[in-house]
């Protein structure tokens, strides 16, 4: 094998790779969305299949010299919790206020059908590049990756229409099957909870710890506690005797409330009572924090964060705070940092 040869195959192969890690979190995102059943459990089989294969493209890619290709930075941080948190950034926020989840799912069903038409199109496309160049390694590993994805287009071939049929049912019968409760992001959430009460105090401290850095991928925060709501008893909210209180009553404390609680009583209310004074005051509230990870934070570790911060990042601050929880420490560091600024 040439030279020229070579680089174009690692250049085919490094694309592969690329789109392998892309499907990666595209599944680890439709997982977080899908109810059990045979559909979830197919993404979640091809799931390990896709990630083996991006192993075996890393592998092929370092015996022709090219390890540690930037494209890899990341696949082992899916199996933690922060990547289980980024998956839940992709559920979208409308399948616990109404109808919808059924097309959902369809909907990413079919982008999947187009996701692994791509790949059976580029594997092809390897295997007949590596034949010209007299790489039969390559030309096998294309050829088995691309019978597990000709298998999962045929799997979600058959899939599309029962999929369809629960949409159908859903938005002409009015018999809709979708419940987030039994989505893979309320049950990555009730695992990681179970696990806190089952560690020691050391653990326990350890797994708030790892929750909190995954809150520091921006949208987790509000995605979280909108999965969180769906399934979370009045107890489980930060508003003590949630469902005694009067509208008012809770729209005076919701402004105390971090974007992780505001998505959690946002979602619980919008399943119970759905009282449209309180959901509109949520919604006036649910916004970006100045930086991902804010409300985690206490007053002395914003002030820290202030010292070094630029005066947009301050008055971001600023404008959060007095909107929320008001502290008047905070507010004053704000204040004396665009000063000095």
């Amino acid at each position: 094998m040439s030279k020229q040869q070579e680089q174009k195959i690692v250049q085919y192969l490094n694309e592969a790779h690329g789109a392998e890690l892309a499907l990666v979190r595209q599944l680890q995102a439709q997982i977080a969305m899908t109810p059990k059943g045979q559909y979830r459990t197919g993404l979640e089989t091809h799931l390990q299949e896709t990630r083996r294969h991006a192993e075996r493209l890393e592998g092929r890619l370092a015996e022709l010299g090219q390890a540690n290709n930037p494209l890899q930075v990341g696949l082992g941080a899916l199996e933690s919790l922060v990547g289980q948190a980024w998956a839940l950034t992709k559920t979208p926020l409308d399948l616990v206020r109404g109808t919808g989840g059924e097309e959902k799912v369809l909907g990413n069903a079919k982008d999947s059908c187009a996701a692994e038409a791509l790949e059976i199109a580029t594997y092809t496309a390897i295997a007949r590049l590596a034949h010209s160049a007299g790489d039969a390694k390559t030309k096998r590993l294309a050829q088995s990756i691309l019978r597990d994805e000709q298998r999962m287009l045929d799997r979600l071939l058959t899939e599309i229409p029962r999929l369809t049929d629960a949409v159908a049912r859903a938005e002409f019968d009015g018999d809709g099957s979708y419940d987030v409760t039994e989505t893979g992001a309320a049950d990555t959430l009730r695992e990681v909870g179970g696990t806190a009460k089952r560690t020691t105090r050391k653990g326990a401290g350890q797994a708030k710890r790892t929750a909190r850095q995954a809150r520091k991928v921006p949208g987790v925060a509000r995605a979280e506690g909108t999965v969180k709501g769906a399934v979370a008893s009045e107890s489980d909210l930060a508003i003590s005797r949630y469902d005694s209180l009067n509208a008012s009553e809770v729209q005076d404390k919701l402004s105390e409330l971090s974007q992780v609680d505001l998505a959690k009583v946002d979602a619980y209310e919008r399943k119970n009572q759905d009282r449209s004074t309180i959901t509109g005051r949520i919604d006036s509230l649910q916004a970006s924090e100045p930086w991902p990870g804010y409300d985690e934070l206490g007053v002395e570790e914003i002030r820290v964060a202030l010292s070094e911060a630029n005066d947009t990042r301050i008055e971001a601050v600023r404008t959060y705070e007095r909107k929320h929880k008001n502290r008047a420490g905070v507010l004053q560091a704000s204040e004396r940092e665009l000063v000095n600024a």
